[in-house]
């Protein structure tokens, strides 16, 4: 009696989880994924921050805090495996980003979140910047899954012009434009006449990937003169204004699920994509010196405005600056507030999605990620053995209960040991203190190494020799003097 009685607890328990796979598709949860961009951990409201972030402290207050939630260094392996699960290693995108010159992308043979949510019933949209491939329009994400997408496929763009090296990137569906306005207003309107004009027989998928708070730091003059008693220099003043011009843009998302009546049912997850940028040399903005000054980019010997205190490092690095980051998930229907510790990365994202949503990823390319919804609801341990928080062909780092290993390949080479839950500020390397620890994660991160594909960047780079050369866009549509006009339609 007692083992079919544990029997139907775990088959009750399984069908929270998995019970959407067969119910109808207005009644799997509607998913609302919040990426910011190379946001400081420690610049938001309710971190403790000056910066005014009402909407996002609230959705942090009535959901999940993931207190030890990975990224990766930089946007294009960050934004890999948050539209794969799968470790960037695996796709050769693992080093740096895509380069407007480069003409490699995310792999069309990998299946991707919206994909697999549209295959379950799913509308799928995307508002802002992709950064997963631009140079052939089979990268774009219009092509990868999703039914509706107004953005950016390049990486940074001006806030004001979407100009890039001269080119204007900046498209709806495959139609070029030129449009007048502020980049976050934009896509925060986008956002909400999507939800404004969703069928609600279909569950929603919409990807926010906001280009705030990346460099160039440009915004409203109104909105950063709110700050001018806060900050004492013009450029926190901006970087400020362009995150709560962005927490202003997410509250009108949930007014609008609020109208709408479907916020019950939406499952919101908000993140970065990595740490906040604390050397100039990942947060320039535009290319020369005379443009940085023009455009609000970081002049070379400047430190930016990013805080992620209490970890040590930024973006680009491996220390907890650069890859651990706020997250929550907040979703009435089902969850509590609560905090979690448990570790968890960007590919635990889509598992975890598609276990709720009923969806498959491809069986003859596993999962890195995990399914975390019991970690997330209930706080049970994470999923992981251990986590790769990345591996190149020169560095790495892991992560595995509280120990973290990073290693540094490049003569004369580095091993650093943390104990991250009492140091997360990485202060005290202890590899000479723990042989045993060190030896372990050695070869665990060896392992992850050699399953790596060659990196897409080392690849292409050598071409280029340091600089990033000039935009390379699909050259299968009509162009005006050499740039995309407002009249140009790409075809799909």
């Amino acid at each position: 009696m007692r083992s079919r009685f544990l029997m139907s607890a775990a088959l009750v328990s399984l069908g929270w989880v998995f019970g959407t796979a067969t119910a109808s598709a207005a009644d799997k949860p509607n998913i609302v994924v919040i990426v910011v961009d190379d946001l400081g951990n420690a610049d938001l409201g309710y971190r403790g921050s000056k910066i005014k972030t009402p909407n996002i402290d609230a959705l942090a207050k009535g959901g999940v805090r993931l207190e030890s939630y990975y990224g990766l260094p930089l946007c294009t392996p960050a934004r890999a495996a948050l539209m794969t699960g799968r470790y960037p290693m695996r796709h050769g995108l693992q080093t740096l980003v895509i380069f407007p010159s480069h003409k490699y992308g995310l792999p069309i043979d990998e299946r991707t979140l919206p994909q697999a949510l549209k295959e379950v019933g799913y509308s799928t949209a995307m508002v802002g910047k992709w950064h997963l491939g631009h140079a052939d329009k089979k990268f774009w994400p219009q092509n990868r899954g999703f039914d509706h997408f107004y953005g950016n496929v390049i990486g940074e763009v001006d806030y004001f012009t979407k100009d890039r090296g001269g080119v204007i990137d900046w498209q709806r569906n495959g139609t070029f434009l030129k449009e007048v306005g502020y980049y976050t207003h934009q896509i925060g309107n986008e956002a909400v006449g999507l939800i404004e004009k969703h069928d609600k027989s279909k569950p929603l998928f919409l990807y926010f990937a906001s280009l705030s708070a990346h460099a160039p730091y440009q915004a409203p003059k109104e909105e950063i003169e709110a700050y001018k008693d806060a900050f004492p220099d013009e450029q926190h003043r901006t970087y400020a204004a362009m995150i709560t011009s962005l927490d202003k843009e997410v509250g009108r998302v949930v007014d609008t699920l609020e109208k709408k009546g479907m916020r019950e049912n939406t499952l919101i997850f908000f993140t970065s994509d990595n740490g906040g940028a604390t050397s100039a040399l990942f947060a320039t903005g535009a290319r020369s010196p005379e443009e940085r000054e023009a455009s609000g980019g970081v002049a070379l010997n400047d430190k930016p405005p990013c805080s992620n205190l209490p970890f040590s490092g930024g973006k680009g690095s491996l220390k907890e600056g650069g890859v651990r980051l706020p997250a929550i998930v907040n979703w009435p229907a089902k969850l509590k507030p609560a905090i979690v510790n448990e570790p968890l990365h960007h590919v635990d994202l889509m598992p975890t999605l598609l276990a709720l949503a009923g969806g498959k990823g491809d069986p003859t390319k596993p999962f890195d990620g995990k399914d975390a919804i019991a970690t997330i609801a209930d706080g049970k341990p994470s999923p992981h053995d251990d986590i790769l928080i990345n591996v190149e062909a020169f560095r790495g780092a892991i992560r595995k209960g509280n120990w973290k290993l990073i290693q540094v390949a490049t003569l004369p080479g580095k091993t650093e040991l943390y104990d991250v839950v009492k140091d997360p500020g990485e202060k005290e390397n202890v590899a000479e203190k723990h042989p045993d620890v060190v030896k372990d994660l050695e070869a665990r991160l060896m392992n992850y190494a050699k399953q790596q594909k060659m990196s897409e960047w080392l690849k292409s780079q050598v071409d280029y020799l340091g600089f990033q050369g000039e935009t390379f866009l699909d050259p299968g549509y009509s162009t005006d003097g050499g740039l995309p006009t407002e009249k140009t339609v790409l075809p799909k």
